[in-house]
């Protein structure tokens, strides 16, 4: 087979690496189960190549991402459940129904209207979907009952934090000040400590839990992506960690050498170099 841009060569790909007897063992040997991780992983290569500004690597990253969607389809369509095509139609088919001010009658909506437009269609559909699972005997879920069902459990802990509580304020479940929000993290946080001299680990575990979930609380009210926070913070953190190694080979020492005064003085010079305005163009 010769590569080609045409998405029936990569079906035909995935085909050959599934077929039993001539295709790939470890392909043949894959479920939606054990292949799910790594639909998790290619999503975040995505984001991280465009957080980078990497556009080459985010076409291959695409990619990837796009393997996994053809790998799932491929493996529902043995079961004789949907194939690759049904996927495509799925898609077209929500997205014409969700833009019936591009695709339909309704026209000069503002985005703002767009968006609650978006969030009434999508809230049917779900009730649709709910109605037809049911008819077939199928109970919903414990994560898609109610009115915060449908929220992925397998979303990162702290983006599904704040969908929970976005989801939860649009019924007026919320704090009405940020300062509010601010002062529960307070709260929180006493309890942590409270927790932490109990020497029981649940305990702690669960105050570290309300906390986290306040603040996440606080980035939503403050308009921040609060996953998004963190990933910035963690780069930031290998940053300036990575400048105390450096500082350290410099000095011809290793960081089990090195005491903390030392890293903290090393840590303390990169941050105030991040600080320090760059030279005029």
């Amino acid at each position: 087979m010769k590569p080609s841009k045409d998405i029936t060569r990569l079906i035909e790909i995935m085909a050959a690496l599934r077929t039993p007897g001539t295709g790939c063992p470890w392909d043949l040997e894959q479920d939606f189960a054990s292949i799910a991780p790594y639909t998790l992983e290619e999503a975040y290569e995505v984001v991280d190549a465009i957080e980078r500004g990497d556009l080459a690597d985010l076409r291959d990253e695409l990619g990837d991402l796009l393997l996994q969607v053809v790998f799932h389809a491929r493996m529902a369509e043995e079961q004789g459940a949907f194939a690759f095509p049904d996927v495509v139609e799925a898609i077209t088919r929500k997205l014409i129904r969700r833009h019936p001010h591009v695709f339909g009658d309704i026209k000069d909506l503002s985005p703002g209207e767009v968006k609650n437009l978006w969030d009434t269609i999508k809230a049917e559909e779900k009730a649709e979907r709910r109605a037809a699972r049911e008819s077939m005997g199928h109970l919903p879920e414990p994560h898609e009952a109610g009115f915060l069902g449908g929220i992925p459990t397998a979303l990162p802990a702290l983006t599904r934090a704040q969908k929970l509580t976005a989801k939860a304020a649009k019924v007026g479940f919320d704090w009405p000040e940020t300062m509010q929000v601010i002062d529960k993290i307070h709260e929180e946080l006493e309890e942590v400590k409270e927790a932490s001299s109990s020497g029981q680990q649940d305990r702690i575990e669960d105050e570290i839990g309300d906390l986290l979930f306040a603040v996440t609380n606080l980035a939503r009210h403050l308009g921040v992506d609060s996953e998004k926070a963190l990933r910035r913070t963690n780069a930031k953190f290998e940053r300036r960690f990575k400048a105390i190694e450096t500082g350290l080979g410099e000095r011809d020492r290793s960081l089990s050498e090195a005491s903390l005064e030392e890293m903290e003085e090393l840590w303390v010079a990169a941050k105030l170099a991040e600080r320090a305005p760059g030279p005029s163009s």
